[in-house]
């Protein structure tokens, strides 16, 4: 573990914690706008509607502004082809860059990473905003939703961190992985590869996300103060996979306490495992996850339900199994599970505390998607002193604001309680145990 926490020195007064959905939509802009020598965005889509409209027409703008800017915006490139799930025009956000790219005499890189050759089996869910020496991390994506344009919002986590050499070994992994090999290739320009060169694309790139790292100096702290470092993690498949192995290790390492954000629960088994060993040790745990309402699949109107909908039930399903199955540490109070929900809005927060001194910042779902499927990243911020301990205690009492703590597994709805059409497609797909294969996919 020593050899691992070996990161990048800190200050605690670096790091500046953004509390709403609405804080991270005037940063976001703020940090464009004020940009003097570079930009890399990364984010599962950048979606065109109003927010993305704001988003990308700043960028343009920005590189309008200064033609010598550094502008690239990384997001999946299959998912940039298609609309929204529900969406039959079957626009993708792809004809939304070409659009803008063609007001602007200066033009700006978005580059598209095939992670596989189908969205289903793996997606680009790499998290990170480089704004000069600024980086800006956060879950969230870029649309209406997570920017708080209208009534509704989806919150996340937005860690705010000033470090030229972080800054400087994203901006190089960034570069070197997938501009530099060609592997991305660029959406907002007329053509893109054929599907035998893209499939060429994605085996070479998955041959080197298996052994690629970030590259930095682990440095001696300049000064006394500081006494925070941060490690730059990545994630790709099941096997040696560096974030996977530190989010078990960090579990692992807790003897105290233990904090996890998810937004769904459906834990890797690996994770699991961990997870019963650090209560059967004696270490509180508390999960904080959405309530199945918070779900961003979750359908109210039971008229207008329909498949997708039933991602919540199956996650409420299984959180209540789990729940069941360790009611003794409820009443022990050793386990702390708290739901989330504020009116129609929706949870998307991730990461890990272990013993208030190992935080990992990722957009990590900790499911068996993450585990195995999609690209991920994330960062490992050693905090010795607790010089983050009041951030941190801030952040929760915002978060906690709209949680319910649960006492006991009967709190939760039952299968027999559900609207009629999500109750009979579940029964459907038990009976044909499609819901074992649905779960390594959510």
């Amino acid at each position: 573990m020593n050899k691992v926490l070996a990161g990048i020195p800190l200050l605690a007064e670096n790091i500046t914690v953004l509390s709403s959905a609405k804080q991270y939509a005037t940063a976001l802009i703020r940090l464009i706008e004020s940009a003097q020598s570079r930009i890399y965005i990364t984010a599962l889509y950048l979606q065109n509607d109003a927010a993305g409209q704001q988003v990308l027409h700043a960028l343009h703008k920005a590189k309008q502004g200064n033609p010598h800017l550094d502008i690239k915006v990384f997001v999946d490139f299959h998912r940039a082809q298609r609309g929204l799930i529900g969406d039959k025009s079957g626009q993708g956000n792809r004809d939304f860059y070409l659009e803008v790219a063609s007001q602007y005499s200066e033009s700006i890189a978005v580059y598209g990473v095939p992670v596989k050759r189908k969205e289903l089996m793996g997606v680009w869910h790499f998290k990170g905003m480089i704004f000069d020496n600024t980086l800006l991390y956060t879950g969230a994506s870029i649309n209406d939703i997570y920017l708080h344009q209208d009534e509704k919002y989806r919150l996340d986590r937005y860690y705010q961190i000033q470090s030229p050499a972080l800054c400087e070994s994203f901006c190089q992994f960034l570069q070197q992985t997938f501009v530099k090999s060609e592997f991305a290739p660029q959406l907002n320009v007329a053509t893109l590869p054929n599907k035998l060169q893209i499939k060429n694309k994605i085996s070479k790139l998955k041959a080197l996300l298996k052994t690629v790292r970030f590259n930095f100096y682990a440095q001696q702290p300049e000064s006394s103060a500081e006494e925070l470092s941060v490690v730059p993690l990545i994630g790709f498949g099941r096997r040696k996979n560096q974030l996977n192995q530190q989010i078990r290790e960090t579990i692992r390492l807790s003897k105290k306490n233990l904090l996890i954000f998810t937004p769904y629960f459906n834990l890797p088994k690996p994770v699991m495992r961990d997870l019963r060993s650090a209560l059967k040790r004696g270490v509180e745990v508390t999960i904080i996850i959405g309530d199945k309402k918070a779900n961003d699949f979750f359908i109210a109107d039971e008229d207008k339900f329909s498949t997708i909908g039933i991602i919540p039930y199956i996650y409420e399903t299984l959180l209540k199994a789990f729940l069941k199955r360790q009611q003794k540490y409820i009443d022990s109070k050793l386990l702390n599970v708290r739901l989330w929900q504020h009116e129609s809005n929706s949870f998307h927060l991730k990461g890990i505390v272990a013993d208030e001194r190992w935080h990992i910042l990722t957009g990590n779902n900790l499911n068996p998607r993450a585990w195995g499927l999609d690209l991920e990243n994330g960062l490992l911020i050693d905090d010795a002193k607790q010089k983050l301990l009041p951030t941190l205690t801030e952040e929760l009492t915002v978060i906690n604001q709209h949680t319910q703590l649960i006492t006991s597994y009967l709190q939760l709805e039952s299968q027999d309680q559900y609207p009629e059409k999500p109750k009979k497609l579940l029964k459907k797909l038990r009976m044909a145990q499609i819901d074992r294969l649905l779960k390594l996919f959510l």
